[in-house]
């Protein structure tokens, strides 16, 4: 008996750790500060001790990671909300499961020894922009406040060379920049810049990234784990800025810049402290104001939009 207790003992012993579940996030673009929260709970070991094994991969076009989510390629996507209302308009399958960055990073950005010092001041301007729809109704929005209509500006497509259009002079004002990158860029290249901030000219607050999933075919307990684990990431970062810095910048010789040091610092106070936490009135206000934009067809129920996935409904 002793024996047959030994070997069973010694059986167990060498059996192989419960394997983690897989879950495959795409990134919204590459690995930048925005990736926070990912980035240092992958470090510090939080998807590991959620019993989770991510794999981050960043993607060859920024418009794939919904596509592929939607086509069951991958758990989770990383999207922006003004461009979630226009995915489920369309017919993909997402739904929001969490927030990453809970506070617009767009803005309207001018050079500051440039001659718009008010939104008046772009009549007759032209705007750069990266991307058409979504931009051209925030810069509607964004006029508005001055009386003025996209008929009174040009509106040229930079692609996404934002920053660099303005500061050649090519545009006197681009939209889609990020206050976190394109703001400090400018500074960093001597010619400083200035933003008008979208939520303070006319535009109803949004979450700039969230975190997307098929609403189908979605995992709830395994993005419940995977949001818990960004959750005490960002505690971290919030608590030891310093420290989470050294421990990002570490991941890749390319992060280790004085651009991305910048953005580390004004990013934190961006990230979503309760990444699971849904805020239903600005899902409901955003897609009122793109349907009044012309922009979908019809208001959708936030139900349709987001989830709460540690609650027990959608709202």
């Amino acid at each position: 008996m002793k024996l047959a207790a030994l070997l069973l003992g010694l059986c167990l012993a060498v059996q192989p750790a419960l394997a983690a579940d897989k879950l495959t996030l795409l990134l919204d673009w590459f690995v930048n500060p925005d990736h926070g929260p990912i980035v240092i709970a992958q470090e510090k070991g939080y998807f590991a001790e959620q019993g989770l094994d991510v794999d981050i991969v960043a993607p060859a076009d920024p418009s794939d990671p919904p596509k592929m989510v939607a086509a069951g390629r991958a758990d989770l996507g990383i999207t922006y909300q003004p461009q979630l209302h226009l995915q489920v308009a369309e017919g993909l399958p997402l739904k929001r499961v969490g927030t990453l960055v809970a506070t617009p990073l767009n803005c309207l950005l001018v050079k500051d020894d440039g001659p718009i010092h008010s939104i008046a001041d772009l009549k007759g301007r032209k705007i750069g922009y990266s991307v058409a729809g979504v931009e051209e109704a925030v810069v509607g929005a964004i006029l508005k406040q001055a009386g003025l209509t996209l008929d009174d500006v040009e509106m040229v497509n930079v692609n996404f060379s934002l920053s660099p259009a303005l500061m050649a002079g090519q545009v006197d004002a681009v939209i889609g920049a990020y206050r976190n990158f394109e703001l400090n860029q400018m500074a960093i290249e001597g010619v400083p810049g200035r933003c008008f901030y979208v939520e303070e000219a006319g535009l109803p607050s949004y979450d700039e990234l969230i975190y997307v999933a098929n609403r189908d075919t979605m995992d709830r307990g395994k993005i419940a784990r995977f949001l818990a684990a960004t959750e005490k990431a960002t505690e971290f970062i919030v608590n030891h800025p310093s420290e989470s810095w050294d421990i990002f910048k570490a991941t890749s010789p390319e992060l280790d810049d004085e651009l991305n040091k910048r953005a580390w610092v004004d990013t934190i106070p961006r990230f979503a402290p309760s990444p699971a936490g849904l805020d239903a009135g600005r899902y409901a206000r955003f897609e009122t104001f793109l349907h009044d934009a012309g922009l979908i067809d019809s208001v959708r129920p936030v139900s349709e939009l987001a989830i709460d996935v540690g609650a027990g409904n959608a709202e």
